[in-house]
């Protein structure tokens, strides 16, 4: 049996996320996030030296539905947070966790190290699949 400090962040990651083009209306990423299940965007990137952004439900609630703006007028990129800090695969969970804490993240892509996105991991997977964890 493996200990604690065997799991890392690719064991307990999901893939609750839809990856689109920036240009994506709100309105177009909110139908695609419901047909997914999908509780993120990660908005692509335009060119290999770009970052990826992020878009979360919440996200789409303060800066769209509070100020009762048009979803089908409002581009994903208007409103994403770009550029977002990755996370390797190979990360331990409590390392993964105090770098949560340190920088005030709720979730984060798991990235490898050719760039790619493999996934998303939040508290609830660090807690509840990671620490958990028969």
């Amino acid at each position: 049996m493996s200990s604690k400090e065997d799991i890392r962040v690719r064991d307990v990651m999901h893939h609750g996320y839809c990856l689109v083009d920036g240009l994506t209306t709100v309105a177009d990423a909110i139908k695609l996030m419901h047909q997914e299940n999908a509780h993120a965007l990660i908005i692509n990137k335009r060119d290999e030296h770009d970052e990826y952004g992020l878009v979360l439900v919440s996200d789409i609630a303060k800066k769209v539905m509070a100020p009762n703006r048009a979803p089908d007028r409002v581009n994903v990129y208007e409103i994403m947070s770009k550029p977002v800090l990755g996370v390797k695969p190979e990360m331990q969970l409590r390392f993964c966790a105090r770098m949560f804490h340190q920088f005030g993240l709720t979730i984060a892509p798991v990235i490898d190290a050719s760039g790619e996105i493999l996934g998303l991991v939040n508290y609830d997977d660090l807690v509840l699949r990671g620490l958990a964890a028969d």
